[in-house]
């Protein structure tokens, strides 16, 4: 997965932007509708394709330059309304040099936007200024009714993200990922338009059109901020080009540096750093799977087989501030981000995929469905999901035992020490420990309940493993053969 300079990314606050005429020639004059839009991501499948250039001028914007340049309040896109769905934009940057198309869409017409400069107070000499009149926007952000901040913003390739209910972004989502796990082939398509639709105070469908070397497709993102964060219910279709070794259905990206359990990678003072510390998916007979993530030394990938899961997500599960002490950016208040397929996947594996970082600027990790059948050319693959923002525990781990804390040290010998914590265990019981190593030896295990901590049972195990090899374990609190927590798989020396 290439890198992503988070700092940049989430640098761009302000905006501006071009919208071309043709856009209304591309969706039949100025009538819209999602059958429309369909039909022209499946003729620019069809076609070769044709990569947007950057503008000439985005180079310059850098880190500095976007924080100088103002988006003028009163040019808040729907800001005389009331509500929760005024609408900023993002000024291209050396980022997101790619310009691309907006229109409004009302009562089934949609009228472009046309950048003006003036949306923007820039300082004298600010490289934002200096675009010119027909630079065009990079993405756009939906602002809260005091208008201090967003709840949803859309900029660069095919990335959008929502903050959790305690108004702090963390991870990304993306539309769509192209072989993210093999070295060197990963692309990134972009949406190249979106059109916008206010729906409610605090609702808005953004409809996009997406177009990479491998794939084309029509996207709907029905949105709305609740008391819980942001819900949206998206569907696609997607138009593949050639085939595609891997394909990422919902695909979200996050970051990982480190946490209790490997703090010796950590060199800033902070006791721990990262976006999200779990990967968790909802089998379909029930069974909830939990990833402890990790920041492995070379790149690494695990994946899940499944037949169409109830959902998966990426997760803040540890949300103690003691735990980060950051009070700047404050980690505890990240959000989690949850998928749920509306329609079944078929057969396909979750795929989490993580490569070494040692910043916190860098999105290491990303999980997504891969479908087993690789998509060819020709195809039209149709896609319905829930996405929910917020800072709840992960669906599936409702009822049953969950991993609270995680921890790596020496055991007994040679042997490591692998410490896993589960909250919410009925007070005094004894659960059984199965425990399944792969790549080593389980030397022991042993369990009880931490005195002083009701519902908190401590499992520890002590694995060998071939020298410089890593081991994939597996664990569960069980009576019987029924299981009385998550299903945890930990990948010990990746």
């Amino acid at each position: 997965m290439t890198q992503i300079n988070r700092r940049a990314m989430i640098a761009a606050s302000a905006s501006a932007l071009l919208l071309p005429d043709m856009l209304l020639a591309q969706t039949g004059g100025d009538v819209f509708s999602w059958d429309r839009l369909v039909g022209q991501a499946q003729r620019l499948a069809r076609a070769p394709f044709r990569e947007t250039p950057p503008h000439p001028g985005a180079a310059k914007v850098d880190y500095d330059a976007l924080h100088q340049a103002r988006f003028r309040d009163e040019r808040t896109l729907w800001g005389d309304l009331p509500g929760d769905t005024g609408v900023r934009f993002f000024p291209l940057s050396v980022n997101a040099a790619q310009p691309v198309s907006i229109a409004i869409v009302e009562k089934g017409r949609a009228t472009p936007l046309r950048y003006d400069p003036t949306m923007f107070d820039t300082p004298p000499g600010n490289a934002v200024a200096a675009l010119g009149p027909d630079a065009g926007f990079a993405g756009f952000r939906i602002m809260n009714a005091t208008r201090d901040g967003d709840w949803l913003s859309f900029l660069g390739a095919s990335y959008f993200r929502a903050p959790s209910p305690q108004k702090q972004f963390g991870l990304s989502a993306r539309a769509i990922a192209i072989n993210t796990s093999l070295a060197g082939k990963e692309e990134f398509p972009r949406f190249t338009h979106f059109w916008l639709e206010r729906t409610g105070a605090s609702s808005v469908t953004i409809y996009a059109l997406l177009d990479g070397a491998s794939i084309s497709g029509a996207f709907r993102f029905v949105s709305s901020l609740g008391p819980q964060g942001v819900r949206q219910d998206i569907t696609a279709a997607l138009f593949p080009r050639r085939t595609i070794p891997e394909l990422g259905l919902m695909p979200m990206t996050s970051m990982f540096w480190y946490d209790q359990a490997n703090r010796i990678q950590g060199t800033d003072w902070r006791p721990e750093i990262h976006d999200s510390d779990m990967l968790s998916i909802a089998s379909a007979d029930g069974t909830a799977h939990a990833r402890p993530i990790v920041n492995p030394s070379a790149p690494h990938f695990s994946a899940f087989k499944e037949v169409s899961p109830k959902g998966f997500g990426l997760l803040q599960r540890d949300r103690d501030f003691d735990h980060y002490q950051d009070d700047g950016v404050f980690y505890d208040r990240r959000p989690s981000l949850w998928s749920t397929p509306t329609e079944p996947l078929g057969a396909g594996a979750v795929r989490l995929y993580a490569f070494p970082t040692d910043s916190e600027y860098t999105d290491n990790v990303a999980a997504y469905w891969t479908p087993d059948a690789a998509p060819r050319a020709g195809a039209r693959i149709d896609l319905a999901y829930r996405l929910d923002w917020s800072a709840a525990p992960a669906p599936a781990s409702a009822g049953i035992a969950i991993v609270e804390n995680v921890w790596r040290g020496r055991g007994d010998g040679d042997a490591d020490r692998l410490v896993i914590d589960f909250a919410g265990a009925a007070a005094g019981s004894k659960p059984d420990i199965w425990a399944d190593v792969a790549g080593g030896t389980l030397i022991k295990k042993a369990g009880y309940p931490v005195l002083g901590r009701d519902g908190l049972f401590r499992t520890v195990l002590d694995i060998k493993r071939a020298q410089g090899k890593s081991a994939d374990i597996r664990l569960q609190l069980r009576t019987g053969d029924r299981g009385l927590s998550e299903y945890v798989h930990y990948p010990l020396g990746a």
